[in-house]
C-alpha cells in the first residue's frame, strides 16, 4: 500500500485513548487535526528519524488496534491451522511490519488536506466505516476508510481501505502464496525476515 496509509493510519489514532467514548467521525476528526499539527512542528520526524516515529507509535498507537483480528484477516482461512503458538507469532511478526513500515512512511509526511465525510452509521452500531478523502497538491484526491469495531476498550481500527484496496485483503494473496509454499512457519520466517530488511534501512 502507498505511504498516504502510514502517514493517516498513524496519524488518525495516535491520541485515540483521549476521547475514547467519543463518536467515530468526531472522534477521527479531533484526532487527525491535533496530531497532524504536532507532526508538523516535529523537525526530528520531518527530517527521517524513523526511530522516534517507531517511538511514537508504539507509545500512541499500538493499544489502539486489534492486530488480532488484522492478522487473521489477513491470514485469512490457513489462520485455522495455526497453533496458538504460531498465531501469536504471526500477530507480532505482522504487527512488526506495520509499524516499521508505516514510521518510515510517516517520515515523509507533508502538508497533505483531509476532507472528513459524514458518517453512515445508526448510534447503536458497533462496526462502522469512516470515510475520508486526502487531497494533494499535483495529484488526485485518494479515500481513505478506516473500519473501526466498539468493544469494552473502545473502538479499534482493523482494516483501512484506500483507493478501494483493503489493507488485509492486499496482503492475503502473497501471505496464502507463502503459505501454500512453505506453510505456516515459512509465513513467519518471511515476515520476520522482511522486518530485518525494514529495520535495516530505517534512519535513526
Amino acid at each position: 500500500m502507498n505511504r498516504l496509509i502510514a502517514i493517516f493510519l498513524l496519524s488518525l489514532f495516535a491520541h485515540l485513548g483521549f476521547a475514547a467514548d467519543a463518536a467515530p467521525d468526531a472522534l477521527v476528526r479531533e484526532v487527525t487535526n491535533d496530531v497532524l499539527a504536532i507532526v508538523r512542528q516535529d523537525k526530528a520526524i520531518q527530517s527521517g528519524d524513523t526511530r522516534k516515529a517507531i517511538d511514537l507509535v508504539e507509545a500512541k498507537v499500538l493499544p489502539h488496534f486489534d492486530f488480532k483480528r488484522m492478522t487473521a484477516l489477513a491470514v485469512g482461512r490457513d489462520w485455522r491451522q495455526a497453533s496458538p503458538a504460531q498465531q501469536d507469532q504471526l500477530v507480532d511478526a505482522f504487527k512488526t511490519l506495520l509499524v516499521r513500515t508505516y514510521s518510515n512512511a510517516l517520515t515523509q509526511y507533508r502538508d497533505q488536506a483531509i476532507d472528513f465525510k459524514p458518517l453512515r452509521a445508526q448510534p447503536d452500531d458497533t462496526d462502522v466505516v469512516v470515510r475520508t478523502e486526502v487531497k494533494q497538491s499535483g495529484a488526485r484526491p485518494v479515500q481513505i476508510d478506516y473500519s473501526l469495531e466498539k468493544s469494552a476498550a473502545g473502538w479499534k481500527v482493523y482494516d483501512v481501505i484506500v483507493g478501494g484496496v483493503s489493507l488485509v485483503t492486499n496482503y492475503r494473496g502473497s501471505f496464502a502464496q507463502e503459505i501454500k509454499a512453505s506453510g505456516i512457519d515459512g509465513l513467519i520466517k518471511s515476515l520476520q525476515a522482511k522486518n530485518k530488511e525494514v529495520a535495516a534501512g530505517a534512519k535513526t
